[in-house]
């Protein structure tokens, strides 16, 4: 049975602007009224989570999205740069961001590598049963990108050719090696006064 997976990048949190790896933190004053705004026009699903950062949970929060306790699967573990930008890292560890950005097996921060990542996502892919119908998660764009890659059997170097904005929705549908994909579409704010798309709550 085809599954359909709609994965919502979390509107901008200050974290996420400053570009610091893996760093959580709450939806900033702009995040949270852009999501609000967008509140009513999610797609219909049969299941929907959150993943477990705060960005995630504020962002499907303010799009009024009623999830499960079960997490959606969580951003990628960048180890110990955690919290630091590209251009912090690069400075101080010049020789371990070459390694990282060309090497997708080198995990020189101590986390998960860009192979394990892909392949953590692609195997919450599979397992998602037969009868989910349409599962609606709020995920990091880390994880949207590496479903991507996942889904289409990309080479992993494929992931840094892949843009993920704020409060935009990837959506794969399909079964084991069948995926198709649609991404890029905006969360459109309902027109003030109108009936809002339904949500699925």
């Amino acid at each position: 049975m085809t599954v359909r997976v709609i994965l919502v990048s979390p509107a901008m949190s200050a974290a996420l602007r400053e570009a610091r790896f893996g760093s959580d933190g709450p939806l900033d004053a702009a995040g949270a009224r852009s999501a609000r705004a967008a509140a009513g026009a999610l797609p219909p699903a049969d299941r929907r989570l959150s993943g477990p950062s705060a960005r995630c949970r504020e962002t499907a929060e303010a799009l009024e999205l009623r999830v499960e306790d079960e997490p959606a699967p969580g951003d990628w573990d960048m180890g110990v740069w955690r919290g630091r930008t590209l251009e912090e890292v690069s400075v101080s560890e010049p020789e371990a961001v070459s390694a990282w950005l060309t090497d997708p097996s080198a995990a020189p921060h101590g986390g998960e590598s860009l192979l394990a990542l892909c392949a953590r996502i692609g195997g919450w892919l599979a397992s998602l049963p037969g009868d989910s119908g349409r599962v609606l998660a709020v995920t990091e764009p880390a994880v949207a990108r590496a479903a991507i890659v996942h889904a289409l059997a990309l080479p992993a170097e494929a992931f840094w050719r892949l843009d993920i904005a704020p409060l935009t929705l990837t959506e794969l549908s399909g079964r084991a090696g069948r995926w198709n994909l649609r991404c890029g579409r905006p969360l459109t704010p309902s027109p003030e006064g109108l009936t809002p798309s339904p949500s699925g709550d």
